[in-house]
């Protein structure tokens, strides 16, 4: 199985590329309707949550620069 790419989009979404599945905390899985790409709201001003829809255009800053987290404890 090939992996799944997330991507943090600058000023924008998160794009899911490959072989997911999206479920809420009740573990409903939503319909993708055959979709292998999809962007997921980072802003919270889209209309279709948890899907972006664009409304971040001008609203919502953040460059996305990747970083490396601090080693797990434990």
């Amino acid at each position: 199985m090939s992996k799944t790419k997330i991507t943090i989009n600058n000023n924008g979404s998160v794009k899911l590329d490959g072989d997911f599945e999206i479920v809420d905390m009740n573990g409903n899985v939503y319909g993708l309707q055959g979709r292998t790409i999809v962007s997921l709201c980072r802003c919270g001003r889209s209309a279709n949550k948890p899907f972006c829809d664009g409304s971040h255009k001008g609203h919502f800053e953040h460059d996305a620069v990747a970083f490396d987290l601090p080693p797990k404890k434990g």
